[in-house]
Parts: structure tokens; C-alpha cells; sequence
């Protein structure tokens, strides 16, 4: 007819349908727990400040502060890689979707966004492991160590957010003025970021490839770690989000989708320690323990106390500061660069002095199912869960514990 509009292909709708507007976080969180499901499959779960780390030792080896025999190259390294590819996969999503920007704000969030970093550096460095690896993959493989750092969470992001009130209602300067933004296109215009976005797609696949002859497991881990990237950008998945904003805004919607995550997690991961899956007939204990750190019950208090202030202060958890990162949020570069710098160093001396003041019993491995059997940690877990989605919920109605 002529006059009307010509209708897209069905090949621009389905591009339309994945980056023409933000996913619900819920839709994230079960694709994300089922690619941590898989990458447990492959080899072990998905984590994130330990390839951050690796980042670190490579940048401070190079600089001649520590000795390299020791440190593995980023390029050899599965989960510094996998770090890198959710920086790319989220550069992809902002791209496609035209959200790439360089967003400055203003200084003193600059400034919070570097001190947050070095926190979550000490925090994830005491507690082995990050709201990822000591969260989102830990509760999953039935650590009881996890589930200490979660409470450790909590009560960090309750103590920062006291802060954050106390400093907005004292001190409002000190975030505030002017921001700046770079690179920003409008809906209709800024074809670039989509060709961009398809060049990265394009760079991704072959180093992919380039990989698949001589170690299968890092493309995989390649492909996978671009897709977590992508799909965080995407539905915003951000588990500071889901610890701060039922106790800041009321809003649920970030919980619910971290809750999503874990139950997709729970039944994957919980399947293939019961049943041996990926391992031998002599490694099946150590399939089991996979992702059960030694922190129970003291390092992962600390470390998730810790971790839970500096995630609060900067805005962003382990995977939210990448993929932060990937769409061109300053803040959370400065955020990035001081765990990447902090992390090693912690390694080098805070734990070390950490663990000389805890006793044994305060920092050994604790899996779950050797105590209440498979059965009984399941349920525990999944009550967890349960409890806290009936918490957020009725928070969310009623704004009890809300601070606005």
C-alpha cells in the first residue's frame, strides 16, 4: 500500500527483539545460571575476582613489583580471559543497543568509584572469592562458607548504605556537579556503534577460533564469557543491585533475578556433584568440592563484610563494575583499576596477616552435603532463597526496611 512504511525484515525484528530495550533482570538471571551450569560442565563454575587478579599480577609482574615464574599470562589463563570477554560482551550489547558512551560523572564519585575498587580487592582476596565466585557460584555448589559470605554481604551493603545516606544528608557536594558525557548517539542515528558492534562480534568468533585447535576449553570459555557480557548489559544484571536496593528504593526486580540465577545454578551444579558428572571414577570428591573454598566460617565473614562496603561504595559488584566497564561508565573504570592493582597486593600482605590471627577452625573447607546430606543441603539452600524472595517482596510492599 502505498504511503505506509516498510515493515523490517524479520531478521532486523529478531535484532530488535535482543537490544531494542532492557531485558527483565529475571529473563538474565536464568540464562546467566544456566551458562554458569555449563561452564561447571566444562571445567568449574564462573568467577570473576580471580581473573582480576590475574590481571593484576600480570600488570605489576610487568612493572618488575612482582616475580613473573609464579603468574600465569592472561592469555593462558581461563578465567582472566573470561573476565575480558564479559568486557567485550558488554561492549557488544552497548554497542548494538546504541548505550555506548564515556560517562563521566562527577569527581567525588570518581573518587568513590577508586576506594570502592580497593575494597572489593581486599574483601574478595580475604574471602576467596567475589559476589560471583563466593555468591553466585558458591551458595549453588552447597558451600557453607558461601553462605557465611552472603551474610557477610548483607550486613556490608547495610553498613555502606548507612554511609551513603549519612554523607548525602551531611555532605552533597562531595557527589555532585558536573558530568560529562562522550560518544553518545541518539535512536535514530549512530550507525557506527552497530558496525562497531559487529567488527567485536567478528573479533570474538576467531579468537574463538584461534583457540579451538590447541585448548577447547578457553573457546568455549571465550564464547561463553562474551555471552555473559552481552546478556549482563542487557537485563543490567547486578548483584549490588540486588543486596542494595531493597534496602535503599524497596525495588525487588534485582533480587529476583540474582534468586533466578541461583535456583537454575542449584539444581545444574547440585546434579553434576551428585552424580559425578565431568569426573572420573578417582576425582569425583574433588568434583564435589569444586567452588568450596577454605573460608568457613571466619575469612568469609570478613572478606564478605568487606567486599559487600566496597561493591556499595562503588556501584558495582565483581561482574557489574565489567560490564560497567564495557559500556563506557568511568566510574567503574576507576573502580576496575584499583582492584586489578589492590588484589595482588592484598594477597601478598593482607591475607597472609589475616591468616596468622584466625585459627584453623576458622577458615577450613565446609561442604554442605558432608553434614546434612545432598537432600538436606538442597533444601537449605533453596529455603534461603525462598526466604529472602518472601523478604524482598514484602519489603517491596510494604517499605519497611527501605530507606526512601
Amino acid at each position: 500500500m502505498s504511503g505506509t512504511s516498510k515493515e523490517p525484515n524479520v531478521l532486523t525484528q529478531l535484532f530488535n527483539t535482543f537490544f531494542g530495550k532492557h531485558w527483565p533482570v529475571w529473563v538474565g538471571g536464568i540464562v546467566l545460571g544456566t551458562l554458569n551450569v555449563i561452564l561447571f560442565a566444562i571445567k568449574s563454575p564462573w568467577g570473576a575476582s580471580g581473573g582480576i587478579n590475574n590481571w593484576g599480577e600480570n600488570l605489576l609482574s610487568a612493572v618488575g613489583l612482582l616475580h613473573p615464574e609464579h603468574i600465569s599470562p592472561v592469555n593462558t589463563n581461563l578465567y582472566g580471559m573470561l573476565c575480558i570477554l564479559i568486557v567485550l560482551g558488554s561492549f557488544v550489547g552497548a554497542l548494538f543497543s546504541k548505550e555506548f558512551a564515556l560517562r563521566v560523572p562527577p569527581v567525588g564519585e570518581l573518587i568513590k568509584g577508586i576506594i570502592g575498587g580497593a575494597i572489593m580487592a581486599v574483601g574478595a582476596t580475604v574471602g576467596i572469592g567475589c559476589t560471583i565466585g563466593s555468591f553466585f557460584s558458591g551458595v549453588p555448589a552447597l558451600s557453607g562458607g558461601a553462605i557465611i559470605f552472603t551474610i557477610g554481604l548483607f550486613i556490608g551493603v547495610i553498613i555502606a548504605l548507612r554511609y551513603l545516606i549519612w554523607e548525602m544528608d551531611r555532605f552533597p557536594s562531595w557527589s555532585t556537579g558536573k558530568s560529562y558525557n562522550f560518544l553518545a548517539v541518539k535512536p535514530n542515528k549512530g550507525t557506527w556503534q552497530i558496525v562497531l558492534g559487529w567488527i567485536m562480534v567478528a573479533f570474538i568468533i576467531g579468537l574463538a577460533y584461534i583457540y579451538n585447535g590447541s585448548n577447547i576449553t578457553m573457546s568455549w570459555f571465550i564464547i561463553i564469557g562474551g555471552l555473559m557480557g552481552m546478556i549482563s548489559q542487557r537485563s543490567r544484571f547486578c548483584i549490588v543491585k540486588a543486596f542494595r536496593d531493597p534496602f535503599m528504593s524497596g525495588e525487588s526486580h534485582g533480587a529476583v533475578g540474582v534468586m533466578a540465577g541461583l535456583l537454575v545454578g542449584l539444581v545444574g551444579f547440585t546434579a553434576i556433584k551428585l552424580f559425578g558428572i565431568g569426573a572420573g571414577e578417582t576425582a569425583i570428591r574433588a568434583r564435589e568440592m569444586t567452588w568450596v573454598f577454605p573460608h568457613f566460617w571466619g575469612k568469609a565473614a570478613i572478606g564478605g563484610l568487606i567486599f559487600g562496603i566496597g561493591m556499595t561504595i562503588a556501584g558495582g559488584c565483581a561482574v557489574g563494575t565489567l560490564w560497567r566497564v564495557g559500556e563506557g561508565q568511568i566510574k567503574l573504570w576507576l573502580a576496575a583499576i584499583a582492584f586489578v592493582i589492590v588484589s595482588p597486593l592484598s594477597n601478598l600482605f593482607i591475607v597472609p596477616a589475616i591468616d596468622k590471627l584466625l585459627p584453623q577452625g576458622m577458615k577450613y573447607k565446609n561442604f554442605l552435603p558432608d553434614y546434612i546430606g545432598y537432600d538436606g543441603a538442597f533444601v537449605l539452600v533453596l529455603a534461603i532463597i525462598l526466604i529472602w524472595y518472601v523478604f524482598v517482596k514484602w519489603n517491596e510492599k510494604t517499605g519497611r526496611f527501605s530507606a526512601f
